[in-house]
């Protein structure tokens, strides 16, 4: 039994901490438990592995709590980067590898438990992972094509099933029956798929890192990211939900400290829009009960990034002493949305309105595909970089080999 104490001691303080923290944010003007509750947990199994380490003469731990250093640094410092992605997931392979030797050296049943978990998800990833991706993708597709519009923008799902299964169906039957120089030659294609794939799984953990944004309730402005009204001339239920998470953030600041933001309503009128996005959501907010002379409109602006550059200037000239500021829009959207506030020099982190379950996908990649485009010299210069080396390698097949 004595064994175990360690572990028992553990699990009373992990549980105790996470209840104690649980009944604290209850009390707070902003109620959110899950962010709190994880910070908890992780700096419990930190100060746990240390013991366990310290207790034979090693403190190796060291090593991952630096890499998670260098992460927070990088976060903290510019939140809306694709760079804090690819360091959180080095801090969690390094992490990985700590763990391992933890379990080797210390043979905590803690660390035994979470390295089975995982092993346990990286078996079934690679026993069903692709072909799973597919049938999901497939499904996905069908359901969005019947709830939404069949415009390209919602048929991305579709289009990487279809395209998924071409390769499958190459891989598996054609692949083998091709001379060595060509099938040399066609490697780029897994090396290229691996590449876009690890750019968007860096993308993905970002933006899911980016929704744990816990702005303080002393903003002086909430931007609106507009977005296109329904028959040109009504808010869509998509842009419904980015004010009403706005309203809710005025609403919560406002019984907390008694102070009442601006709420920004950003977006220009279309070629098919009989009124500006601005003024469509300024609207929908009075019907919400806010105020006349709590709303802005800022009605010009065509694109995200003319949403934060318009939004900052009408914000300068109302506030040149300096102000605070956050913006809301769709939680698939915030990060990309951080990213064009940072290069219109504002500092502003977002807030997530919720979206519908079947709709992420499909909207996680089309920001994907926009984050792409954001800095595609990069990415076609090591699509370009493979297809040379595998050029070179399928030439040596043909030539030499």
């Amino acid at each position: 039994m004595t064994t175990f104490i360690p572990e028992i001691t553990f699990a009373v303080v992990f549980l105790l901490g996470n209840l104690a923290m649980i009944v604290w944010r209850r009390r707070q003007d902003d109620p959110d438990t899950f962010f709190f509750c994880c910070i908890w947990s992780l700096t419990a199994l930190f100060i746990y592995l240390a013991i366990r380490e310290l207790a034979i003469g090693s403190f190796f731990i060291l090593i991952p709590l630096l890499f998670f250093g260098i992460f927070l640094l990088a976060y903290f410092k510019e939140k809306a980067r694709l760079a804090n992605g690819l360091l959180f997931n080095l801090f969690l392979i390094v992490f990985g590898g700590y763990l391992v030797y933890n379990l080797f050296s210390t043979g905590s049943l803690i660390v035994g438990g979470l390295l089975a978990v995982a092993l346990v998800a990286l078996l079934l990833v690679a026993a069903f992972g692709i072909m799973t991706l597919v049938v999901f993708l497939y499904w996905n597709a069908a359901v969005v094509i019947k709830k939404e519009s069949h415009s390209l923008a919602n048929l991305l799902t579709l289009l990487l099933a279809l395209f998924l299964t071409v390769f499958l169906i190459y891989d598996y039957f054609i692949a083998q029956q091709l001379p060595n120089w060509l099938s040399s030659f066609l490697s780029c294609l897994p090396l290229i798929m691996m590449y876009f794939f690890i750019v968007f799984y860096n993308f993905l953990t970002v933006s899911v890192l980016y929704q744990f944004n816990h702005p303080r309730y002393d903003q002086d402005y909430i931007i609106v990211l507009g977005a296109g009204l329904l028959r040109g001339e009504k808010v869509s239920p998509l842009l419904a939900r980015r004010i009403d998470k706005a309203i809710e953030f005025y609403r919560l600041q406002q019984k907390a400290k008694n102070k009442a933001a601006k709420l920004v309503m950003s977006g220009g009128q279309g070629a098919d829009e009989k009124l500006s996005e601005a003024a469509a959501m300024a609207a929908y907010a009075l019907e919400q009960g806010i105020p006349q002379e709590d709303i802005i409109l800022e009605d010009h602006s065509t694109t995200t990034l003319e949403n934060m550059r318009f939004s900052k200037k009408v914000m300068d000239e109302r506030s040149p002493e300096g102000y605070k500021v956050i913006f809301s829009s769709n939680n698939y959207h915030i990060f990309r949305g951080g990213m064009f506030a940072h290069q219109a020099g504002l500092k502003a982190d977002g807030i997530g309105a919720k979206t519908a379950l079947y709709y992420l996908p499909n909207a996680f990649l089309r920001e994907y595909i926009a984050i792409l485009m954001m800095n595609k010299r990069r990415h076609l210069l090591v699509v370009g970089t493979i297809l040379v080396l595998t050029t070179l390698f399928a030439l040596l097949n043909l030539f030499v080999m």
